[in-house]
C-alpha cells in the first residue's frame, strides 16, 4: 500500500503541471486524498471488514467529492485531476498510470450482475464528463474523449469520442466516419427513383397485356 502511495504521489508530479511538490499533492489535492482512503478502505474490504471499509470511503466521499468503492480494483500511478464528482463501481478494475478527469462515471447500466463494472487497461485515459458504462474492457493507451458516453468495448492504443462513444482513431490510423451527414443521399429522392422504376415496370406490363 505504501509503495501504490508513493506511485500515486509520484504520478501527480509528472502529469499535473500545477503540482509543485509531493507534500502539495499529498496535503492540498482531493483526487490524492481520495486515492488515499480507496488505499486504506480496500485493505479493509479485502479482510472481509466491510462496514470499517465503507465506512471510511463514505467518509471521503463527503470531504473530496470523489466516490470510490472500495471493493474496487486501481493498479499504481492513478491520477484523479480536479476529483470532484467521479465515481468508480465496485467491480471496476483500473490498471496501472491511468489518468481520470472530473465527473467521470466508471458504472454499471442495472441490468448486469456478478462484474457489472468497466476494465480500464494501463495508461488510459478518460476525459472530463465521461461516462463509462457496462462490464466490458478499455484496452492499454485507450483515450476517452471527454463527455463520452461508452456503452461497449474499446480497443487498445484507440480513441472513443460522442455519445454514444464511437472509435474514431485506433494507434495512428484515422478510421472513417461512417455518419457523414454532408455526403449521405437524400432519401426521398432515393424513394422518388424507386416508385419511378417500378411505374415503368408496371406500364411495360401494361403494355403487353393490351397486345
Amino acid at each position: 500500500m505504501f509503495k501504490n502511495l508513493i506511485s500515486d504521489l509520484d504520478a501527480f508530479l509528472e502529469r499535473d503541471p500545477a503540482a509543485r511538490s509531493r507534500f502539495e499533492v499529498y496535503f492540498l489535492y482531493s483526487g490524492f486524498k481520495a486515492i488515499r482512503a480507496y488505499r486504506r478502505a480496500n485493505w479493509f474490504y479485502r479482510h472481509n471488514m466491510k462496514f470499517l471499509a465503507r465506512w471510511i470511503s463514505q467518509s471521503s466521499r463527503r470531504r473530496t467529492g470523489v466516490e470510490i468503492h472500495p471493493g474496487a480494483t486501481i493498479g499504481k500511478g492513478l491520477v484523479i485531476d480536479h476529483g470532484m464528482g467521479v465515481v468508480i463501481g465496485e467491480t471496476t478494475i483500473i490498471g496501472d498510470n491511468c489518468t481520470i478527469y472530473q465527473n467521470v462515471t466508471l458504472g454499471g447500466t442495472g441490468k448486469d450482475h456478478g462484474k457489472r463494472h468497466p476494465t480500464l487497461g494501463n495508461n488510459v485515459l478518460v476525459g472530463t464528463g465521461a461516462k463509462v458504462l457496462g462490464p466490458f474492457k478499455v484496452g492499454d493507451n485507450a483515450r476517452i474523449a471527454a463527455g463520452a458516453v461508452v456503452l461497449s468495448e474499446v480497443p487498445a492504443d484507440s480513441t472513443a469520442v460522442g455519445v454514444p462513444a464511437r472509435i474514431v482513431r485506433i494507434g495512428k490510423q484515422k478510421i472513417v466516419d461512417q455518419l457523414d451527414h454532408i455526403h449521405v443521399s437524400d432519401p426521398v429522392s432515393q424513394s422518388l427513383c424507386k416508385l419511378e422504376h417500378e411505374i415503368s415496370v408496371l406500364k411495360k406490363q401494361l403494355e403487353e397485356m393490351k397486345k
